[in-house]
C-alpha cells in the first residue's frame, strides 16, 4: 500500500461533500467512511489558496499508467454530473474520493476490471475550476 500523500481541499468542496455525504443513506454509499476519512485527515483552504496543481471537484486530470505508460484523462464529479462518455469519475466511486485533494504527481492504487491494481500517476491537472478563477462554481 502507497504511504497516504498530504491532501488539499478547498472549503467549498469540504462543504457541499458535507452536505452530499449527510444527505446518503450507508446503504446507498458504500465508501462512506472512506470519504469521510479522507475529508477529515485534508488540510481546508480557501477555493483561492488551492495550489494549481491540486485535483478539486470538476477538475480534469491526465494519468498516466505506471506499468504501460498509457495515458488516459477523467473529469472529477458529483454524482449529478456523470454521464455515460466515459469522461467523466463521480466522488463517490472509491477512486474519486482518492483522488480528491491530491496533488500532480502523486500516486495512487487503481482497481482494474476483472480484479487486481494499477499504480496509476496524476501526470497534470489539466483543469482546475479554482486555477481558471472560478471560486464559487
Amino acid at each position: 500500500m502507497l504511504k497516504k500523500p498530504n491532501l488539499i481541499i478547498s472549503s467549498l468542496d469540504a462543504e457541499r461533500l458535507e452536505k452530499l455525504i449527510d444527505a446518503l443513506p450507508d446503504a446507498a454509499f458504500p465508501g462512506k467512511k472512506d470519504l469521510e476519512a479522507e475529508l477529515a485527515r485534508a488540510q481546508i483552504v480557501a477555493p483561492k489558496d488551492v495550489p494549481p496543481t491540486v485535483v478539486t471537484m470538476n477538475s480534469t486530470v491526465r494519468f498516466e499508467v505506471e506499468s504501460s505508460h498509457d495515458e488516459f484523462q477523467l473529469t472529477l464529479v458529483y454524482p449529478k454530473d456523470i454521464d455515460a462518455s466515459g469522461e467523466k469519475i463521480s466522488i463517490l466511486a472509491p477512486v474519486g474520493s482518492a483522488l480528491l485533494g491530491l496533488s500532480q504527481g502523486d500516486e495512487i492504487e487503481w482497481p482494474k476490471p476483472g480484479g487486481g491494481v494499477l499504480r496509476v500517476r496524476i501526470k497534470e491537472v489539466v483543469y482546475q475550476p479554482e486555477r481558471a478563477g472560478e471560486h464559487h462554481r
